[in-house]
C-alpha cells in the first residue's frame, strides 16, 4: 500500500501513486544554484511538472515514493511545511528591500518570522503573511496572521482564511516598529496555541471567544478612537 502523505512533506498525488514534494524557500527567496540544483534533480528522477505554489515553493510534481528520500538528500534543502498542524508557510512581499511601494521592511521581518516559526506544531494550521504596503501582495487578508506596512509603523490582522469558509482578518492594532510587530505576532501565536482546538483556524478561534478576548489576552486595549493602539 502505498504510504500517505508524510513528515518528509511528500503529498501524494491524484493518481494515488506518485508523490509532490516542496521544499523549503524561505519567503520565497531562492538562489541562482538553488534553482539549478531543482532543474538538475527534477530532470533526473523525471519529475512531471515543476509546480511554483501559493506558499511560494518550488514543487516537484510526480515522483517515486522509492525516490522521495534520495530527492531530498541531493537538493540539500529541508521541506516546506506543506502539511500537518503546524505554520504552514510565512509569505513575504519584497517590501522595502526591492519595491517602489514598499513602506515597511516585509522581507526581513517575514524571513525572521520564517526562521522563528516554520513548521511550529499548533492545535490548527496557520499560514501568515507579511506585505510591506496595504497592497497586500502577500495575501495578507487571507492569512490567520498578518502584518502589513503603512509609513506609521505595522499594522496586525488576524482570522483571515481561504477555502470553503472564507474570512477576511481583522485589525487588531497598528503603529507598530519591527520589534514590537514581532513581540505581537508571538503573543498573538501563544495565544492560538493555548485557546485554540485541534484543527481549528485562527478565524474559528475569534468566532469561538471573540477579537476582544484575543486583545486582552497580548495586551491592547482600544484607546477612544477605535484605532486599537495599547
Amino acid at each position: 500500500m502505498k504510504r500517505n502523505d508524510d513528515a518528509r512533506g511528500a503529498i501524494v498525488q491524484r493518481d494515488k501513486e506518485t508523490f509532490a514534494v516542496a521544499p523549503r524557500i524561505p519567503c520565497g527567496v531562492v538562489t541562482p544554484q538553488q534553482l539549478r540544483k531543482i532543474a538538475d534533480v527534477a530532470e533526473k528522477y523525471n519529475c512531471a511538472a515543476l509546480k511554483i505554489t501559493s506558499a511560494a515553493r518550488i514543487a516537484l510534481v510526480g515522483l517515486q515514493e522509492q525516490d522521495i528520500d534520495h530527492v531530498m538528500a541531493e537538493l540539500q534543502m529541508t521541506p516546506g511545511a506543506a502539511i500537518g498542524l503546524c505554520v504552514r508557510s510565512i509569505k513575504a512581499c519584497p517590501g522595502t528591500t526591492f519595491c517602489k511601494r514598499g513602506q515597511q521592511d516585509s522581507l526581513g521581518v517575514g524571513m525572521k518570522l520564517d526562521e522563528l516559526y516554520h513548521g511550529m506544531e499548533l492545535p490548527g494550521k496557520m499560514k501568515i503573511g507579511v506585505s510591506g504596503c496595504p497592497n497586500q501582495c502577500a495575501e495578507t487578508g487571507f492569512k490567520d496572521l498578518g502584518l502589513v506596512g503603512t509609513p506609521k509603523g505595522w499594522r496586525v490582522y488576524v482570522g483571515g482564511a481561504g477555502g470553503g469558509s472564507p474570512r477576511i482578518s481583522e485589525l487588531v492594532t497598528e503603529g507598530l516598529s519591527d520589534d514590537d510587530a514581532m513581540d505581537f505576532a508571538a503573543k498573538i501565536i501563544d495565544y492560538f496555541k493555548a485557546n485554540a482546538k485541534k484543527h481549528e483556524r485562527m478565524g474559528k478561534l475569534i468566532d469561538r471567544l471573540g477579537l476582544d478576548a484575543l486583545k486582552q489576552a497580548v495586551g491592547i486595549t482600544d484607546c477612544c478612537c477605535g484605532c486599537g493602539e495599547a
